[in-house]
């Protein structure tokens, strides 16, 4: 039989993938992204339902007697109306912040409830939340690196270019509409990463006996960093900035990751 723990695990995996699904159908308009974050919701949206109909008909109690589990039923509500956006309305930016709010809250719901639902496994799940928040932001950093590097090449490419140099080197470096297009599929894989494991890491702290600052040099750097990426995509997607502004403002966002990084990580209070 499937552990209490390792469920609430699942349907936090699941979730995770359908947000991500659904930040590229917005960023990409990808239509296959779309159908498949919708089924995953729609496994998460069955559990909860599940679990609601578990809490009346067995348990006999109306899972809103408390704060934390009005917190689950609050989720479901905003997956279902995710899910009925979705299909019956074209409005997909509304959706997909519906989601984020609704994995946050959603993972308040597991996190809060841990020591009710698995008491022996409270504490483990809560640092393996710690660890999902690590491991996302480091990826997301690797995809923000890629980007980078594959801006500073079309940097290379053009200047080149420019001065009608080193034209046996064009091969090597790629073609500029290429190194452009890849810069941003990679910044569009890290932004979600990032702000899944920034969700994660609020809820870590808030859950958690550690001292939690919002006040914090790596708190407000990782959100700079967020918010800076956010911006790039912006101006590719709705001002239709490319080429070499946005190679050079992509160049500019990863030295504040890097700034971040090192030197907020060292400012912090409990950051390592």
């Amino acid at each position: 039989m499937i552990e209490m723990k390792w469920l609430y695990e699942i349907i936090l995996i699941i979730y995770g993938f359908s947000l991500i699904g659904y930040f590229i159908d917005f960023i990409h308009n990808s239509r296959k992204a779309n159908r498949i974050a919708f089924w995953l919701l729609s496994m998460v949206w069955f559990i909860q339902t599940v679990f609601f109909v578990y809490e009346i008909i067995v348990q006999k109690s109306f899972p809103v007697a408390t704060v934390v589990d009005s917190l689950l039923m609050y989720s479901w509500v905003l997956i279902t109306f995710s899910l009925i956006i979705n299909k019956l309305f074209p409005v997909r930016f509304i959706g997909m912040f519906i989601n984020i709010f609704g994995f946050f809250i959603l993972l308040m719901y597991v996190a809060a409830s841990a020591a009710n639902r698995f008491p022996s496994q409270a504490i483990a799940f809560v640092h393996e939340i710690l660890i999902a928040h690590i491991t996302l932001a480091i990826i997301s950093y690797g995809f923000f690196t890629l980007a980078f590097l594959l801006s500073i090449m079309y940097l290379i490419q053009y200047r080149f270019l420019k001065k009608k140099k080193g034209l046996k080197w064009m091969w090597r470096l790629g073609d500029l509409g290429v190194l452009d297009n890849y810069s941003f599929r990679a910044v569009s894989a890290g932004v979600p990463l990032l702000l899944i494991a920034i969700i994660l890491g609020v809820v870590w702290a808030n859950v958690s006996t550690s001292a939690f600052f919002w006040i914090d040099a790596k708190t407000i750097g990782s959100i700079i960093v967020l918010i800076v990426y956010t911006v790039y995509l912006i101006l590719r997607i709705i001002f239709g900035y490319k080429g070499k502004f946005l190679s050079s403002f992509n160049t500019v966002a990863f030295l504040i990751l890097l700034i971040n990084f090192f030197l907020f990580s060292s400012l912090s209070n409990f950051h390592f």
